[in-house]
């Protein structure tokens, strides 16, 4: 087929890719002058399936009033006057249930380790760098209450295989030499040992060239203004540069897919849930983090990219604003400063922001939309470098009339339609 591919971030370009590689004629279009250039840009670096996990969940809602007032709280909502907001926050409190947690975190894990698994293949098929590093993550606990209530997340990982240990103290410094020097600081950990890092951004670079090799066309510096249906299908897609027309179209613009879904009267729960980070210079490597330290009390990724330390976090509800706000910055300079003093230097990072597509119960939406020839692939949230690679080659299997690999029905857009 003809397939048409709205957005250039990882998801759109690990889309391309597996769509190219399957026989198809791909075209992306994307505003940007070049890939990631917007949520894929400076991310966590996480790549951690077994940290797969819906934000709604048991005592999420009293968590939240007390995140609201913390100095360093990874919570920020900015109250407007939009019913898609409210709507959304209304629909994520429903899944706040030990049961629904569950569903959602079993239907989370399994496509976050296809898609560890398709991106080793890919690695392995194609050499691609993006200063990746297999060393897991650990997630640290300065409390001990936040370390007794493991048992749910654990049970899930037990499940599906998902490999874990549980340390003390001296584990996790074994793990992170580096928390040696600040050990007073916390109780114990959750380490997943599976997990991977990596530059997103340069990741996502490289894999558009590897597209391009394999015939794939780029349109950047390319709006799209509108998406047309006639019936039940899609026929052409309005730009700034005029009409483009293919057999088929992905929707993979992240937040923005869900302002074109209601255009085109098939509404999606997608909502732009606002991330922060820093890319701090590393000044002493043996100070520094190996891997990555999600900090659990104020929900910090801190991650070890090369010669730089990524510090990724905050969950802002605010629409599409994209304001830098310095309160925001100080809470990922006290996480990282906290526990890795030395390792970097604060004064020379760089702060930015982006918005994650977050759906309310938290898997992403792969898969056929109630338009016959337009797909999904968005809504991934806080893991979309994660699941890039599974939920595209999984998109390119249902696209190619193939059987995924993995249960795709869970992540199918049919499950709100029937609800």
């Amino acid at each position: 087929m003809k397939v048409l591919v709205l957005g250039g971030g990882v998801i759109g370009i690990t889309t391309a890719y597996f769509l190219a590689e399957a026989g198809h004629e791909v075209t992306v279009i994307d505003r940007q002058q070049g890939a990631a250039l917007e949520t894929s840009f400076a991310n966590a670096g996480e790549v951690s399936p077994g940290y797969a996990s819906p934000w709604a969940g048991p005592g999420i809602p009293v968590k939240a009033v007390k995140w609201l007032l913390m100095k360093y709280g990874p919570l920020v909502v900015r109250p407007a006057f939009d019913p898609h907001m409210w709507t959304w926050l209304i629909k994520m409190l429903r899944n706040c249930t030990a049961e629904r947690y569950a569903l959602n975190k079993s239907r989370m894990v399994p496509v976050a380790e296809y898609s560890r698994d398709t991106l080793k293949a890919l690695r392995a098929a194609t050499g691609i760098t993006y200063d990746e590093r297999s060393k897991g993550t650990l997630q640290l606990f300065r409390k001990q209450k936040q370390l007794d209530g493991t048992g749910g997340d654990v049970e899930v990982l037990k499940k599906y295989g998902v490999p874990y240990e549980i340390l003390d103290r001296d584990g996790c410094i074994a793990a992170e030499p580096a928390l040696a020097g600040v050990r007073e600081k916390f109780v114990g950990g959750l380490r997943l040992p599976g997990d991977e890092t990596g530059d997103c951004k340069m990741f996502t670079e490289k894999l558009a060239e590897l597209c391009a090799a394999r015939g794939v066309t780029f349109e950047y510096g390319t709006t799209i203004r509108r998406v047309v249906r006639n019936r039940n299908r899609v026929v052409n897609v309005g730009t700034d540069k005029g009409w483009r027309t293919a057999d088929a179209y992905v929707m993979a613009l992240g937040s923005y897919s869900a302002p074109f879904m209601r255009k085109l009267k098939r509404p999606i729960p997608v909502y732009p849930v606002k991330g922060y980070s820093i890319t701090v210079p590393i000044t002493n490597a043996e100070a520094a983090p190996v891997s990555t330290v999600m900090d659990e009390t104020y929900k910090v990724a801190i991650t070890r990219l090369g010669d730089r330390i990524r510090v990724g976090g905050t969950a802002e509800i605010s629409g599409f604003d994209l304001r830098l706000h310095e309160s925001r910055r100080r809470t990922l300079e006290h996480s990282v400063g906290d526990l890795y003093p030395g390792g970097g230097d604060l004064k020379a990072a760089t702060f930015w922001c982006g918005l994650r597509p977050m759906t309310p119960d938290g898997p992403p939406l792969v898969g056929q939309s109630e338009l016959s020839n337009l797909y999904l692939n968005t809504g991934h949230g806080t893991l979309g470098w994660t699941m890039a690679c599974g939920s595209a080659k999984v998109l390119s299997d249902i696209m190619s009339n193939r059987v995924p690999e993995i249960n795709a029905l869970d992540l199918s857009p049919d499950r709100y339609v029937k609800a």
